[in-house]
């Protein structure tokens, strides 16, 4: 009698057999099918494997789409703090922002004997729920809440909301925005919809030709602030939906010689390290960055010892601003 012939009496896959064996995360149903197969056939695992499985410290795959990125960072650091805690190695991926390399990094971590798997996606695609649909380790997603998944998220409509009602005490004129895509439902389409609900209730009406649209860099938040004065050149307010984008705008203003708050007040999201030391100091929301990593990795501890549940979710809700008077 081997694993495969037990993984195939019981009707799952060998690495599920091999999760049982090393107590790994293995479902109620499986665990009590394969339990059944051995109880069965009298199978006892030779002596070498038993070793190896108790020498074998389980691993975590974690897909995050930046490793560059300070925000991402953080969420790392706060689930090494867990990982660590708890004798689990980590396996990281990054994807560079790659959909395509996610979906190839799911596939690739559904095949390995894993614990259990982070994931902090980009966008979430058709392709991504089939995947995730079809792991039987527990998985948690970062940054975003999607539905029936295990989540934890930030309040993003909450802060581009605060952000707006600073611009909006400010008094200013005209008032613009720098977006990401509507794709991206925590940073695009949660914080496009915080700011523009603000303005609508202010009775503000924000000129389409003061609306542009970044990818998450410096240097397009500085493109992108050009492209908005050079369609509206009276903005005195900006929202951006990152604070990277919101320094490259700075940037970008600096140059044409506008005095920042006096002639454009402009806001963020994040509250990163940069914010604090570039000049003048940016307006920015705080979003509990480690904080989430830490929740996420707590939350799939849990399942990986054996009493997850799915679908629930995390909100990181608390809000942090700037004075947004002077800055």
């Amino acid at each position: 009698m081997t694993v495969t012939e037990i993984a195939k009496l019981a009707g799952v896959s060998k690495a599920c057999v091999s999760r049982y064996f090393n107590h790994g995360y293995v479902s109620e149903e499986k665990k009590k099918r394969i339990k059944e197969v051995i109880e069965q056939t009298g199978y006892v695992p030779p002596k070498k494997m038993q070793e190896k499985m108790q020498e074998k410290k389980p691993t975590v795959g974690v897909i995050i789409p930046k490793i560059n990125s300070e925000s991402i960072s953080r969420m790392i650091a706060g689930v090494a703090q867990v990982l660590n805690r708890e004798g689990y190695r980590m396996l990281l991926a990054d994807t560079e922002n790659s959909i395509e390399k996610e979906i190839q990094y799911l596939q690739s971590f559904k095949q390995d004997d894993l614990a259990g798997i982070i994931f902090s996606a980009t966008i979430i695609t058709k392709q991504h729920h089939e995947l995730l649909q079809s792991m039987d380790i527990p998985v948690v997603i970062l940054g975003q809440d999607v539905e029936e998944y295990s989540c934890v998220y930030h309040d993003d409509y909450g802060a581009a909301a605060a952000m707006a009602e600073k611009l909006v005490s400010l008094d200013r004129k005209k008032y613009g925005a720098i977006f990401v895509t509507a794709k991206d439902k925590a940073a695009g389409d949660a914080r496009y919809r915080g700011f523009m609900d603000v303005m609508k209730k202010h009775g503000i009406v924000v000129d389409k030709d003061a609306i542009v649209y970044s990818d998450f860099s410096l240097e397009s938040g500085y493109d992108a602030a050009e492209q908005l004065f050079l369609k509206a050149p009276e903005t005195e307010g900006i929202f951006c939906a990152t604070d990277t984008i919101a320094i490259g705008a700075i940037q970008y203003l600096k140059g044409i010689e506008k005095k920042i708050p006096e002639d454009v007040a402009v806001t963020g999201v994040g509250h990163s390290r940069m914010t604090e030391i570039i000049s003048p100091t940016l307006t920015t929301s705080h979003l509990f960055y480690k904080s989430t990593g830490i929740e996420g990795a707590d939350g799939l501890y849990v399942g990986m010892s054996g009493y997850f549940q799915s679908g629930w979710t995390v909100d990181c809700h608390d809000i942090a601003t700037g004075d947004g008077t002077s800055r």
